[in-house]
């Protein structure tokens, strides 16, 4: 991005011009006459974008014709007489040519003259060009200036992670990152667009709770006015109650584990979404959970794929997610284990190094079933004339990506639900109402919970959860 004496200079003398706020209002002027004027209704664009622009991510439509990108510099580099800009819009990057002699003089300097991240307006025509990002780019015809950027933070070299996760806010915007969170949105966008088609009801459950889901040892404590109040770990108890006023409920948000963990499948603050299904047994349930997800990867190589392209993610492997998905009992994969000459001793839950070798005996996702009663959460139901284990599952990725997905079958009967309270240890108060869906017309149901952050590691290929977030909360770490 470095330029020579005279760039500096005109560079110099645009933010003074800047600074007297001349850019600004030029081009503000000029949005306002096109936007607001007698035009403002022909938008060349279907959908909510800005009036009279193209998205890059469109560009492809409009081969052979003129067209006005809004977007932002992200590199440049120089021959002389011609200048490369690499423009990105927040749908994608493309390449514009500003050739010396085909656009005005002030424009062309103009380009030497930009620094990394100037928000800039361009008009070019667009052709086709295989050696060329996305398969076009634009021959530049018209620049302008919107604001010149200060000397941008993240230089196009390597960076150390704690530096990049400082400026996470900014390093959103580099390739890579866009990607990531690109295929996080088409993720989040298919899991709802497929439990909406299916009937499900979005059920929105508290952050702040009363009581714990997952066990007391992780929660966040918080005062709620002269009470204890804990931010939600899972919002299934609220889309159980859901699930008996609705059939089929699930609700989306942020949860949240005090766990001191290090780890590159953890965080501290991640997404869940969580079904509930009344009258659904766990093979209901295990059913639905390998359709969703099948639909979700589908989803992704359908609308992203060349994001993951870009990630270097091997397409062959997810072109295999398809249902039905292997199931094997929680015993069963304790003798892979001893197979692979691992110490394990049963009723112990598996860690991530556990999983791996589970999950290495299979190209598709695989159930694990059927844990021990002991080492799982005080609601799940237990096997028929088999207490000490539970009617669970978890879906761990393969690859070694680990669990993206717990479920069960929950317990109906208060009796049973009222035992297993006490045998944990939790204080009836805080869940009187949870007990209430017993008392009044409880049925068999069940649920699961798919992590969003860990989802999108494995669809992605990904090694850390960490950039599937936009801003990851970390054990030593909340800014930005």
């Amino acid at each position: 991005m470095a330029g020579g004496r005279a760039a500096q200079q005109r560079r110099v003398s645009l933010r003074k011009a800047h600074d007297r706020g001349t850019v600004v209002k030029r081009w503000i002027g000029h949005y306002n006459e096109r936007c607001y004027g007698k035009d403002c209704g022909k938008s060349n664009m279907s959908g909510v974008w800005p009036l009279n622009s193209v998205r890059i991510a469109d560009i492809g439509g409009y081969l052979g014709q003129e067209v006005r990108i809004q977007g932002w510099l992200y590199n440049k580099r120089s021959s002389g007489k011609i200048y490369f800009l690499i423009i990105r819009d927040g749908s994608g990057f493309v390449q514009a040519v500003a050739v010396r002699d085909e656009i005005p003089g002030e424009q062309f300097d103009l380009c030497g003259a930009l620094t990394q991240e100037s928000s800039i307006i361009v008009t070019g025509r667009v052709r086709a060009d295989k050696r060329a990002m996305g398969g076009f780019e634009l021959t530049l015809t018209g620049l302008e200036l919107v604001q010149l950027a200060e000397e941008y933070p993240i230089t196009l070299k390597e960076h150390g992670v704690d530096f990049l996760l400082d400026h996470r806010h900014l390093w959103i915007r580099s390739p890579r990152q866009h990607a990531a969170l690109l295929i996080r949105d088409e993720v989040t966008a298919a899991a709802e667009g497929w439990l909406r088609t299916n009937g499900f009801v979005k059920l929105d459950s508290p952050i702040l709770t009363p009581a714990a889901c997952e066990g007391t040892t992780t929660l966040f404590e918080t005062d709620y006015f002269g009470e204890k109040a804990y931010l939600s770990q899972s919002g299934q108890l609220y889309v159980e109650a859901g699930c008996m006023a609705f059939g089929k409920v699930y609700c989306f948000g942020p949860t949240f584990r005090a766990e001191k963990s290090k780890t590159r499948r953890h965080l501290i603050e991640f997404w869940m979404i969580e079904p509930e299904i009344a009258y659904a047994t766990q093979e209901d349930n295990m059913v639905i959970q390998e359709q969703f997800v099948s639909h979700i990867v589908k989803r992704c190589l359908e609308n992203r794929r060349d994001e993951l392209v870009l990630l270097g993610r091997d397409l062959s492997k997810l072109e295999a997610i398809t249902a039905p998905f292997p199931r094997v009992s929680y015993d069963e994969a304790v003798k892979m284990l001893h197979s692979e000459g691992r110490e394990f001793e049963w009723g112990d839950d598996f860690g991530a190094p556990d999983e791996a070798v589970i999950s290495s005996h299979f190209d598709k996702p695989v159930f694990v079933t059927n844990y021990p009663t002991k080492v799982k959460a005080f609601y799940m139901q237990p096997e028929p004339g088999r207490p000490e284990v539970v009617k669970c599952a978890d879906l761990l990725a393969p690859e070694g990506y680990g669990e993206i997905i717990g479920g069960s079958e929950r317990i109906h009967d208060l009796e049973l639900l009222e035992q297993r309270m006490r045998e944990h240890g939790l204080p009836r108060a805080g869940y009187e109402w949870y007990l209430d869906l017993r008392r009044y017309g409880s049925v068999p149901h069940s649920g699961f919970g798919l992590g969003i952050e860990r989802t999108v590691a494995w669809i992605s290929g990904s090694e850390h959860v960490r950039e599937m977030i936009p801003f990851p909360r970390l054990l030593n770490r909340i800014y930005p």
